[in-house]
């Protein structure tokens, strides 16, 4: 039986999968164009899956002999370019007996000899010469390769297409990370490691591998009922969307956390429940997609473009911030498109819950002690217990942390979940120039008839700084219309003062009853 893969190439015989064509439309016909491409990703977005697909149709077609590699290997090789440039041709030689190239087919053996440099055009050059079909190669991971092995590399593939065309391959396809429009950089935007702005302009297209559609969602996860007979509910499919944004790992990870760890029956669908749970235990488990994208918010470049974000700021000018963003971009960190904002709800989740854990730690406050007999938070005792925390411990927490600029709110939040984790969910809305954090907790709970019932609270986030305006009315007036659209009749304002003049911690910290411009009667919350 398929089932929903989370770890490696999405096999057709064994995972369910979109079929490669959808996800990458224009591929095949440039191919047969005889042009040399370049496709990019983020991390575990199926870049793999569909150039060893496309790869293996290319060459099942009957027309070509196609090949999938991966360059990731040749790292080693570092500056070493006839290291690299033979882990290379290896990598070549190991695939083709991995996918049983027919003998006509494959590579020579051995590789003809040549000086290091030019043993990968001299290599290439000589299988097209023996081979019966226009060949066509797919470079993966070919940002492995750095400095000096990645110019020798892209050097060679150039020279090869550009001075003896009829003898070199079809078409070749180089994916990586990173957009490698100009192979400006080998990693990370340095402009000084290849020492030339375009070695491979002979590329007639950057493809991004986008996140699955909705409707792909949707197809995928059909596979699964159409196996299986278990039905995903419409609230369900909407919610994985939702949560995910298409991220295709994300996607996968969410339907086998509830087809096979958390055991729904198959005889019950699929509701939007499983798919919240299925989500918390993602996050708390932390898996190695989600350890090893948060992993990179202490670089200095994603701090740039991720503090602003939970701030609510404008970014600051510098003149790295669009090379920032587009390495935050690359990683899949933030959406590929504008405005600026978090990938997808898991992302957005899991970055605050990452930045907050320090302050989580020190929390003692038991979670059990804020609930009231039904299951609903005591949000007057929660909120006066943050209150007393903050007064002793916030402005120490704020003053470390590693993004000073969202700290006040990095540690509200914190605070909010180690209370209501496990029980409750916090649902977040923050964003560049936003200058506010919305929350919204959701807390299931027993009503009186003893149906089961969800209490919502929200609360709005706001920092007073330098050189502005108390933010209290706009503060109410933006509380005003979240409440709107959560459609709920109360909810808290809180008022961070993070100005130089401001009165000690202990001193200013307060609460009092304001009026909303519509009426609401709200609790503010002056910390």
């Amino acid at each position: 039986m398929r089932y929903f893969n989370t770890a490696g190439p999405c096999l057709p015989s064994r995972h369910y999968m979109v079929p490669a064509e959808e996800r990458l439309p224009r591929a095949r016909e440039i191919v047969e164009e005889g042009q040399y491409f370049v496709v990019h990703a983020p991390r575990q977005t199926g870049k793999t899956t569909v150039l060893a697909s496309m790869a293996r149709e290319l060459t099942a077609s009957g027309e070509y002999a196609a090949l999938h590699l991966s360059c990731e290997n040749a790292e080693v090789a570092g500056e070493d370019y006839g290291r690299a440039e033979e882990l290379v041709l290896s990598a070549l030689r190991r695939s083709a007996e991995a996918n049983r190239l027919p003998d006509e087919l494959a590579p020579p053996d051995p590789w003809p000899d040549d000086v290091p440099g030019a043993r990968l055009q001299q290599g290439l050059t000589e299988w097209v010469r023996r081979c019966p079909r226009p060949l066509v190669l797919f470079f993966d991971e070919i940002d492995a390769l750095r400095g000096e092995s990645l110019r020798s590399v892209l050097r060679q593939l150039r020279n090869g297409f550009t001075t003896n065309r009829s003898s070199f391959p079809q078409s070749v396809v180089l994916c990586g990370l990173r957009d490698v429009r100009d192979y400006k950089a080998a990693s990370g935007g340095d402009p000084t490691r290849l020492g030339t702005s375009s070695p491979f302009n002979i590329k007639v297209a950057s493809l991004r591998l986008g996140d699955f559609t909705e409707a792909e969602v949707h197809a995928l996860y059909r596979q699964h009922t159409a196996e299986t007979g278990q039905e995903f509910t419409a609230e369900a499919l909407a919610r994985a969307y939702c949560c995910t944004q298409g991220q295709p790992w994300l996607v996968n990870a969410l339907a086998y956390e509830i087809t096979r760890r958390m055991r729904v029956p198959t005889a019950e669908p699929i509701t939007a429940e499983h798919v919240d749970e299925a989500k918390e235990r993602l996050i708390l488990e932390r898996a190695t997609h989600l350890d090893s994208l948060t992993a990179r918010l202490g670089e200095d470049r994603v701090r740039r473009v991720i503090e602003p974000l939970i701030a609510g700021e404008l970014p600051e000018e510098a003149s790295t911030y669009n090379d920032d963003l587009a390495y935050v971009r690359d990683l899949g960190l933030i959406a590929p498109d504008s405005p600026v904002r978090v990938a997808n709800p898991i992302y957005k989740e899991v970055i605050v819950r990452v930045l907050g854990t320090r302050t989580e730690s020190v929390i003692t406050a038991a979670p059990s002690s804020f609930r009231l007999p039904d299951g609903q938070v005591d949000m007057d005792k929660l909120l006066r217990s943050f209150a007393e925390f903050w007064r002793e411990n916030g402005e120490i927490l704020a003053t470390h942390s590693t993004y000073p600029e969202a700290a006040p709110q990095l540690v509200m939040m914190a605070y909010l979940h180690r209370i209501v984790n496990g029980a409750g969910f916090i649902d977040r809305e923050y964003g560049v120039g936003r200058r506010r954090v919305d929350l919204l907790i959701r807390q299931p709970y027993t009503a009186a008839d003893n149906a089961r019932s969800v209490q919502r609270e929200a609360l709005e986030l706001k920092v007073w700084r330098e050189g502005r305006p108390d933010p209290l009315t706009e503060g109410l007036s933006q509380l005003d219309d979240y409440l709107d659209r959560m459609e709920l009749s109360t909810g808290t304002l809180v008022v961070f003062d993070t100005r130089p003049q401001a009165a000690l911690v202990h001193e200013r910290t307060a609460f009092s009853q304001q009026r909303t411009p519509s009426g609401r009667t709200v609790t503010l919350l002056r910390a």
